[in-house]
Formats: C-alpha cells, sequence, structure tokens
C-alpha cells in the first residue's frame, strides 16, 4: 500500500477561508490508488445551506453524492469548502443540486456518479432533486441513500 501523492494540494493542511460563492471554490482531486476496481465512494452532507434566490432566506439540504472513481477521488477538504460555498449562494433547490453534482464529474470524470438532495420544505413543499450521469455499472454494490421521505412530525 502506498500513500498517496498530495503535494499538488493547496487546501489540505492550510488554513482556507470559506470560498465566498460556488464559483470561486477551488474543487481538487487525488489520484485513485484503488483504479482498475469499481467501489463506491459515498459523501453525505446532512446539514447543506443555500440561500433562496427570490427571499434570500436559508435553505437546507441532506445531500448524498455517490460515485465511482476512475483515475482519481475526490479531495474531501476541498469537497467540504466548496459545499460551504453555497451558504451565502442565491439559487434554486435544482440548481444547486445539480451543479455540485456536473462541477465534480468535470473535475474527475468518474465512471458514475448520482447525487440525492433532499430539501427541506419551503412554502410547505419539500423539493427532493436526483441526477446521475447513467446507469449504475453492472457488479457494483450500491446501498440505498439512507434518506426517507419528508413527512414532517407525523
Amino acid at each position: 500500500m502506498s500513500m498517496t501523492d498530495t503535494s499538488s494540494l493547496s487546501q489540505l493542511g492550510q488554513a482556507v477561508e470559506t470560498p465566498q460563492n460556488p464559483e470561486a471554490a477551488v474543487l481538487e482531486k487525488v489520484p485513485n490508488g484503488n483504479q482498475g476496481t469499481d467501489y463506491v465512494v459515498r459523501f453525505t452532507a446532512p446539514e447543506f445551506t443555500s440561500l433562496c434566490p427570490m427571499t434570500g432566506q436559508p435553505d437546507f439540504a441532506h445531500i448524498v453524492i455517490d460515485y465511482i472513481p476512475d483515475g482519481f477521488l475526490v479531495e474531501s477538504k476541498s469537497l467540504k469548502l466548496f459545499l460551504h460555498s453555497f451558504r451565502n449562494h442565491g439559487a434554486f433547490h435544482e440548481d444547486c443540486s445539480v451543479y455540485i453534482a456536473k462541477r465534480i464529474v468535470d473535475l474527475l470524470a468518474p465512471k458514475w456518479l448520482r447525487i440525492g438532495a433532499y430539501w427541506y420544505p419551503r412554502g410547505g413543499i419539500p423539493i427532493d432533486v436526483f441526477w446521475q450521469t447513467g446507469a449504475v455499472p453492472e457488479g457494483v454494490w450500491l446501498p440505498d441513500q439512507g434518506v426517507p421521505t419528508y413527512r414532517g412530525r407525523g
């Protein structure tokens, strides 16, 4: 087993401020030490926040990102900073959700990726957004995302 080369990373191990917006956020990648083996990497952000673009009020979501890496993995600190950059960013649920997934796809060119964005109610209606790059490769164990449909206090 060899250690992954992190010498090209600019944020890991450094004090880095949260980017002002998602476009300014720097997503970084590291080589996949298990290239050639299909496996699923899952990131869960249960306290994701952004702003409603119309009212400026906060929106909250539980986001689950699953992907099958090819040559690279997303570096987790850079992903955390990227996700935090939405806190002062106004965008609709659908735009935030798909933008997150497409930025990761553009960075990594993974074999497969999906995002499940489970948004809490706005105006009394919860909005869930799902997107994936295509069919799940055969033979890959893909667990359920485990986030129940919103049901309020009932």
